[in-house]
């Protein structure tokens, strides 16, 4: 249970294009961590990736299509409901978003661009984007790194600079918004071919790790908020040793101590435990994930959960409190989920 005696909640977005129903409730067990299905709304296509405002009254989803849109949903009682009909991004594909200066970010990775939605008072969305951000530039992987494919945006921990990691561009931009309008104010590379996914601060600020997609490796960079910087220092493999076939990271997280990273690998279909100190990973056990194609990875509550996209379920992990090696402990069948967020 919450304050108050609220009960906790997820919330996990799906392709309705695969069979999902769109956005989904769940109950989330206070002891075990288990999840039991409550509610599901459709209305919006493809709702992906969500993101909770703060003080979680309000779930923002993107719309994962062609069109690229993002929506609000009142999230009062446990079915959510749409506040206002999805709005355009300017933009193709959005993966990913989070809230940042009063606003909704998008990371665009058909357009390869960032988008900024202003928020209103209420938590419902304006008509129209107040900013797009294009990026430029490309990779040497042949089919994949052609353009640019923004993959992730989100605030760093200080809340000053929006991060969005591009797997086309091999590089990760930290912008400002001001006006509603987004600007770089600093580009870092990755080493070429590698193929930026995700990122994910250390909660002590310092450190940050980005889960590479084309190479199954973590990136760790040093983290300087006070100038907006990023400095990549070592690479680390996800996988103990080569991949038997299709490797394809997807999601990353760090445990909030700060102790342990953990990723997910699509294909192998693990997650993969790392013993954190600063700036070293040090990859201490991997384990199957309970299903297939695991688009993204959660911590909440000493849990991990894992959205299995292509077996249709999301499960869970408890974690031990000493090796933060997860031990799968239940599953919930879901078609085609794609990511989990918690209240």
């Amino acid at each position: 249970m919450t304050d108050g005696g609220r009960r906790r909640r997820a919330f996990i977005g799906s392709f309705t294009a695969a069979g999902g129903p769109g956005v989904v409730t769940a109950a989330v067990h206070p002891h075990s961590g288990a999840l039991a299905l409550l509610e599901s709304v459709g209305g919006v296509p493809d709702p992906s990736y969500l993101a909770l405002a703060p003080g979680g009254r309000t779930l923002y989803a993107v719309s994962e299509t062609a069109d690229g849109a993002v929506a609000a949903y009142h999230v009062h009682d446990d079915k959510p409901r749409l506040a206002g009909p999805p709005v355009p991004v300017d933009a193709s594909g959005p993966t990913h978003l989070s809230v940042f200066g009063g606003h909704v970010l998008t990371a665009n990775y058909g357009s390869g661009s960032v988008s900024a939605v202003p928020v209103r008072p209420d938590g419902t969305l304006a008509n129209a984007a107040s900013g797009v951000l294009r990026h430029s530039g490309s990779g040497p992987h042949e089919r994949r790194q052609r353009g640019p494919h923004a993959h992730q945006v989100q605030p760093d921990p200080s809340g000053r600079w929006a991060v969005s990691v591009d797997l086309g561009t091999d590089s990760v931009r930290v912008c400002t918004l001001k006006d509603g309008a987004l600007a770089v104010h600093r580009e870092f590379a990755l080493r070429p071919g590698s193929g930026p996914r995700h990122l994910a601060f250390h909660p002590g600020g310092r450190y940050a790790y980005v889960v590479n997609e084309l190479t199954p490796t973590v990136t760790v960079c040093r983290w300087d908020a006070a100038t907006g910087a990023l400095k990549p220092l070592a690479e680390t493999p996800v996988l103990p040793g080569a991949p038997a076939g299709d490797a394809y990271p997807s999601g990353i997280v760090v445990s909030p101590d700060g102790r342990f990273l953990w990723t997910a690998t699509r294909g192998e279909d693990v997650l993969s435990t790392f013993a954190v100190d600063g700036d070293q990973l040090r990859l201490t056990a991997t384990v199957p994930c309970g299903g297939h194609w695991p688009r993204a990875l959660t911590e909440s509550g000493g849990f991990l959960y894992s959205a299995n996209e292509r077996s249709g379920d999301i499960t869970w992990f408890a974690v031990d409190r000493e090796t933060g090696v997860p031990r799968y402990d239940g599953s919930v069948e879901i078609p085609a989920p794609s990511c989990v967020v918690f209240d």
